[in-house]
């Protein structure tokens, strides 16, 4: 709830104001993330006045500690719960960066591409703290993402798909 909200404000902090409107999903139960950005966005529009954001809820996937054997019927109805969200937003990026609600969200945006109705780039950040593993969140975007990016020189060498670009939040 806290860190990895951290991470993705910082990576948007970088990013142009082309990269408009922005579209944050995060869990129902998270009201941290919720305040952190309404104050990132505030600030940016002090900046850029024509800055558009939403902010939706989806049930999250895995609550700490749940069984997986629990995790995989709510990770699919948090999949279901994305997929007419994922529709209405037809994204053409998705930047996110380990949290378990970003999984639903990233597979509902495949299925659209796969049955042609819009595919979106889906660019993957590992959380700096992962320095030897991968999150579960990592394993399974993995295969997935378009661009899957670590912050750490292991793991490059562990997982020859990504792309390691150094420390970047």
């Amino acid at each position: 709830t806290g860190g990895h909200t951290t991470e993705i404000l910082r990576l948007l902090s970088c990013l142009s104001e082309s990269y408009s409107p922005r579209h944050y999903v995060f869990a129902d139960s998270d009201e941290m993330s919720e305040a952190k950005i309404r104050s990132f966005e505030q600030k940016r529009a002090e900046t850029f006045s024509s800055s558009q954001f939403t902010l939706d809820r989806i049930p999250r996937s895995r609550e700490v500690r749940q069984s997986w054997t629990s995790s995989v019927v709510t990770t699919l109805y948090s999949i279901l719960y994305s997929l007419p969200l994922t529709y209405k937003l037809k994204p053409d990026l998705i930047l996110c960066n380990g949290p378990g609600t970003c999984v639903p969200v990233c597979i509902s945006a495949l299925l659209l591409g796969l049955l042609g109705i819009k595919r979106a780039i889906i660019v993957y950040v590992e959380s700096i703290c992962r320095v030897e593993t991968l999150s579960m969140s990592g394993k399974i975007l993995y295969y997935f993402s378009d661009y899957f990016i670590v912050q750490w020189p292991d793991l490059k060498e562990k997982y020859p798909k990504s792309v390691y670009l150094g420390r970047i939040v």
